[in-house]
């Protein structure tokens, strides 16, 4: 593809450079110009809104009327250089003097309607009627205080007794939930009927934003215990990014809101899990009915008791989501010949494409969001900000409930070719050693079928052919009436 793109450019060139030739010459031979840029809806960012800094969020609830509309402003601005040279890659930080290209429904005092100024630095001038004036920065995150402590009751009728939890910072972002934008797939599927096992601390069930969404689950370090309580935080934060409900107000957004969790505790203190508590965590998820299996941190697929468990897991048609290794380590296969199962290693990125850990090179073969990721906390569901691989692990599994919910006819290694097939490349390959297929696409997963976008493919390679047909033949008309100019100026100068 890259060496017909660099024949094109070329025969391009030479038609361009024949048809000049023939053009006549002189100082009454206009310019050409370029073309003028597009005329969009925009708004310049201002210090702050009525006394707040500025979010997307907020302006999208100002011109759009819904905050969930802040999606689509950020991906018509994401990547666009602004004037001060810097680029959006974390919805959370807005800078004063920032111009936000808007959609074409966008009303409201503070929008503007024409070509976007360029050149100096533009001040606001007309500000919105509140607005303060502008700052060197908006909306930039406060610095992270030390993790807070928070009691949590164990859920009613639950084993245990009250323990107090350790949960991310209270500094939010919800950079990840925009990039995901998964309610642009809500129209087709929301994950439900799909039930997702989340193997790591439980999850705390009492949390309004989880109601009616997890099942007792199990507590495997106890034997008899059940897993819908939580005293860590790090299970129900990836239950909350997975499953979170959408509708209560200010809490950060599931994936897929209408999927079951299936809580499976393998750890209750910190550090690993136990190989044995571990091992059975994953070949009770999936004799519990689970079809996508969400492995946490606590857990080490590198012991051989795990990697047995995934090997028999992997018998059955479960997608199992773990965190891309960080040591050197030989993936499971099959323990049976009939496989049908399939292992997908996530590696966790930031907001600007960093990676949360330093990962075996090669081993990624997706990114998701992993750094300052905004979930649920346990003991009241307050949102907090996360750093883990696992939230990754979260999302991706998310991503998974979704496709399963809408096309139940795929096998599970079928699932994981459609999120990595439908993956936006971040590297400089379509399989990056850092960043493997790129970073996963919801939307385009469930509305998007992997037939479509080769077909697509295939479109667009026969597209290249024509372009290349209609430059040659230009080439060829251009250089003919090279050759005829140059025989007709020997004739009439006896040349």
């Amino acid at each position: 593809m890259l060496a017909k793109r660099s024949i094109l450019a070329r025969l391009l060139a030479v038609a361009m450079a024949g048809c000049v030739l023939l053009a006549p010459t002189g100082p009454s031979v206009a310019k050409a110009t370029s073309d003028p840029q597009p005329y969009v809806k925009y708004y310049v960012v201002v210090a702050q809104y009525q006394g707040q800094s500025e979010s997307l969020t907020a302006i999208a609830r100002r011109f759009l009327g819904s905050g969930e509309r802040s999606a689509e402003i950020y991906h018509l601005n994401t990547g666009r250089v602004q004037p001060d040279g810097s680029r959006l890659t974390d919805p959370g930080v807005l800078k004063a003097g920032w111009q936000l290209v808007l959609p074409w429904d966008a009303a409201g005092e503070g929008v503007k309607y024409g070509q976007l100024p360029t050149g100096k630095r533009p001040t606001p001038s007309a500000r919105p009627t509140g607005a303060t004036s502008p700052g060197p920065a908006v909306g930039s995150p406060s610095p992270s205080p030390s993790p807070s402590r928070t009691s949590a009751s164990p859920r009613p009728g639950g084993t245990g007794p009250k323990c107090t939890a350790t949960t991310g910072s209270s500094s939010r972002s919800d950079w990840a939930q925009l990039r995901m934008a998964a309610d642009s797939a809500w129209t087709l599927t929301r994950g439900n009927g799909v039930k997702v096992a989340v193997v790591d601390t439980g999850v705390d069930a009492t949390l309004q934003q989880l109601s009616g969404r997890v099942a007792v689950g199990a507590d495997v370090t106890v034997g008899n215990g059940r897993g819908d309580t939580d005293c860590l935080g790090s299970g129900t934060a990836m239950a909350g990014i997975i499953a979170g409900d959408s509708s209560v107000d200010g809490s950060p957004v599931g994936i897929a809101p209408d999927a079951t969790i299936l809580p499976v505790r393998v750890v209750r203190g910190s550090g690993a899990a136990r190989a044995a508590d571990a091992a059975n965590a994953i070949e009770v998820a999936v004799s519990a009915g689970a079809s996508v299996v969400a492995v946490g941190s606590h857990v080490d697929l590198g012991d051989p008791a795990v990697a047995s468990s995934v090997a028999t897991a992997l018998d059955h048609d479960v997608l199992l989501v773990a965190g891309a290794p960080t040591k050197a380590v030989t993936p499971p296969s099959p323990a049976g010949r009939s496989g049908g199962g399939a292992l997908l290693f996530a590696g966790g990125v930031g907001a600007g494409d960093q990676l949360a850990e330093q990962y075996v090179e090669g081993a990624v073969e997706v990114v998701a969001p992993g750094v300052d990721v905004a979930s649920l906390g346990v003991g009241g569901g307050r949102a907090v900000s996360n750093t883990g691989t696992e939230f990754a692990v979260a999302f991706v599994a998310g991503q998974a409930a979704l496709i399963r919910a809408a096309q139940p006819d795929l096998t599970a290694a079928q699932v994981k070719d459609r999120i990595r097939s439908t993956a936006d490349a971040i590297g400089a390959t379509v399989s990056d050693t850092k960043y493997g297929s790129g970073m996963i696409n919801p939307a385009a997963s469930v509305s998007v079928s992997v037939g479509s976008r080769n077909q697509v493919a295939s479109q667009q390679e026969g597209n290249t052919g024509a372009a290349f047909a209609v430059i040659l033949g230009i080439a060829l008309l251009c250089g003919v009436g090279v050759v005829f100019g140059l025989r007709l100026r020997r004739r009439r100068f006896g040349g």
